[in-house]
């Protein structure tokens, strides 16, 4: 917890962007929005801007290995947030560091697409994901996409989304936070469900596409839970601070996505 002088810290697991947009660059401006002292493991390193991504580098195993010790050695961490991950070699290795560190908080963004539509999880990681990662988690949030490739099934319909969120549920996270933004219709309707029931968090479309929303609002989510706030609390206050930032985002690039105002 924070003191007036000494802030939380939370730890970001994930990929870098070069854009600045997403993945570690936008997880740690997250942080520090939210006065949260952020720390970094690189899993990976991508050559991407606003127009999409070119190449994706996976860092050495040992050297993620080093990471996470590194900064589990030395800091109080509060909160752990997983990104981008890449490859089954990754996945498994992040899950049995983080099965030995036991974090208070863990919040799995199970990465699989870009905004562009590159794909940043290997197929053959997606089981690893399945089995090793999301068990750990104390909140997954997957966009539509992603539950679909998790579930093996389409996801088009209210009924087919509840039964999702209770199909995400008994893969073995606390809890589910299923993102509507691929959906469509004037709103954006986020359902999160839980052993006390579902809510729902809805919010009007805007205009707009945003590049590093999904990264944000796991690593929004990881710092209100290191303030101290309970997932429902955390989840509504990170969604809200999302839909702000997207609001006032901007376009530094040339590509049409608009990257948010951390």
């Amino acid at each position: 917890m924070a003191t007036s002088n000494q802030p939380p810290i939370a730890l970001t697991i994930a990929g870098s962007d070069s854009g600045g947009g997403a993945g570690i660059q936008a997880d740690l401006k997250t942080f520090h929005a939210h006065h949260v002292h952020g720390l970094s493991v690189i899993a990976a390193i991508t050559s991407q801007n606003t127009r999409g991504v070119t190449a994706v580098h996976p860092v050495p195993l040992a050297h993620i290995r080093n990471q996470i010790q590194a900064v589990f050695d030395d800091f109080p961490i509060a909160a752990v947030k997983t990104g981008m991950l890449g490859n089954a070699k990754t996945v498994r290795l992040v899950a049995r560091e983080l099965r030995r560190r036991k974090p208070a908080w863990l919040v799995v963004d199970p990465v699989m697409i870009s905004t562009s539509g590159s794909r940043l999880l290997d197929e053959d990681a997606v089981e690893a994901v399945i089995n090793e990662l999301i068990p750990l988690a104390d909140i997954v949030t997957p966009n539509l996409p992603e539950a679909e490739s998790l579930l093996g099934r389409p996801l088009r319909t209210a009924r087919q989304l509840e039964a999702a969120g209770e199909a995400l549920l008994a893969l073995g996270a606390a809890s589910v936070l299923l993102k509507g933004g691929h959906a469509r219709g004037d709103k954006v309707v986020d359902r999160y469900f839980d052993d006390r029931g579902v809510i729902e968090i809805r919010h009007t479309r805007l205009p707009r596409e945003g590049h590093g929303t999904g990264c944000t609002l796991a690593s929004a989510i990881a710092a209100e839970l290191a303030l101290g706030h309970t997932p429902r609390q955390a989840i509504r206050r990170a969604s809200a601070y999302v839909h702000r930032a997207l609001k006032d985002g901007y376009r530094p690039g040339g590509g049409a996505v608009y990257v948010l105002r951390h």
